[in-house]
This record gives structure tokens, sequence and C-alpha cells, in this order.
């Protein structure tokens, strides 16, 4: 096992390395999921890297295909790829129960995870949870836009590049709606959103909770957070967040 500090590599069947870091320790394993365009070096997944391993809590941090450290071409990923990749890294990194923080698009593909997984995750958070993106943020005119040309490149204060999205991750995450119908999750789940979120509406949150299965839901609204949630205070919610569900089980 590699040391926590380093990045390692895990290869897909494809041979495609995905990057991760991994810190042995008691489960259930707390796993970080990205969001968009993002990777494992952001404040939030750091800060419960580092609490995690400073408890003896076993921990996981990754990135998905074509973002981060990892290879392959970041126009290539989809929902379905993305949580394809975060299950391979769980299955071979973190035997037993998980607990899944799932941060914007991650927090869309922890639930998917939690739903088609059940026996494996122990508890979810999502710190501003996007799931169906694809379906309430984009308008008719970026859907014929998507169709004419396969591809949208959008500014962001995040990065100096723009965020791309593809055709084929707009269909696939299409395919992958959770908000129609009944989210078959059981486990306890969090949901912690900011009230000036400016990319997910916060009114998301508890839409989430009320198509969630599981009777053991909290929804958290932070007044003036934003969709990071990386403040200091945030990150202390998340901790004091993810340490209440571990202390619960």
């Amino acid at each position: 096992m590699s040391s926590s500090t380093t990045v390692a590599y895990l290869p897909r069947p494809d041979g495609l390395r995905l990057a991760y870091r991994h810190a042995a320790g008691r489960g259930p394993t707390i796993v970080f999921l990205p969001g968009y365009a993002s990777d494992m070096t952001g404040d939030k997944a750091g800060a419960l890297f580092a609490w995690a391993e400073s408890r003896g809590r076993a921990a996981l941090l990754f990135d998905y295909s074509g973002c981060g450290a990892s290879e392959g071409d970041f126009a290539d990923g989809t929902i379905s790829v993305w949580r394809n990749d975060a299950l391979a890294l769980i299955d071979a990194l973190a035997p037993g129960p998980v607990l899944l923080v799932g941060s914007s698009m991650g927090g869309w593909l922890s639930l998917l995870i939690a739903r088609d997984r059940p026996g494996r995750v122990a508890a979810l958070v999502g710190i501003a949870a996007a799931p169906d993106f694809t379906e309430w943020s984009f308008s008719e005119d970026r859907r014929a836009e998507l169709r004419r040309d396969g591809r949208i490149e959008d500014p962001t204060p995040y990065s100096d590049e723009p965020y791309v999205t593809t055709l084929a991750f707009w269909e696939d995450g299409q395919v992958n709606r959770l908000l129609e119908g009944e989210i078959a999750i059981d486990c306890p789940v969090r949901l912690l959103h900011g009230l000036d979120d400016a990319d997910v509406p916060w009114d998301l949150a508890p839409r989430i909770a009320g198509r969630l299965r599981s009777g053991d839901v909290q929804v958290t609204l932070v007044k003036e957070g934003d969709h990071r949630l990386s403040r200091p205070r945030d990150i202390a919610l998340l901790i004091a967040t993810v340490a209440g569900l571990l202390e619960s089980m």
C-alpha cells in the first residue's frame, strides 16, 4: 500500500490509469467524490482527508479519468464513465462499508452508487449535490447548440480553462436522472447546501430529500454559503457532519 501522501495509480481494464490517495485505518472508508472538472486537490477533500488520517480513519481521494492527475481525455467523460471510475477505485481500495462524500456532480454520482451498491454504502453526505443537472440547468437553446455542435465551452470562475460539455455527457446524464421518482436509498443521508449557491439552486436539496426512500435524511442550509462551501466554517460543518455519522455507526 502506498503512502497516503503519495499519488498512486489504479489501471482500468482498458489500461488508463486513475490517480488516487489512500489512507489506511478504521472503516467505514471515507470516500470523497469531486465535482465536475474538479479533482482531489480541493480544500474540502484535503481537509477531510487530513482529518481522517489524524483520527486513524480510512479515507480515499481520487481523480476521475481525464481530470487532475488521472490519465484520459476530459471530453470522454460522462456520468456513467465517472461513476464506474469511482466504483473501480472503491472496489479495489476500500473493502467493507464506505461513507460517500460527494460535491456537486460528485453528489449525483454518490446517489447513483448508493442506489446501486446498497450493501456497501453506510452513509452519504452531499455538498451542493446536483443530480439531474443535465435536465434542470440546460435550456432548450443550449440543448440545440449541443445537438448542432456536439459540445459547448463555458467560462468558469473556478478555472482558467473553460468547462467543456459534450453531447455524449448530456445524453448520458439524461439516462441517469434520479429526481423523477423515488431514489431507492436507505442509508443515512446528510445534504449541505449554501443559500447563496449561484450554480445549484438551494431548493434542490429539500427536493432530493423528498425523493429519498431513507427515513434518516437531514438538510442543512448555510446562510451566505456559496456553491463551493469551502470557507473554514463550511469545512468545519462538513467534518462535524461526517464525524456525527461515524459516531452513530
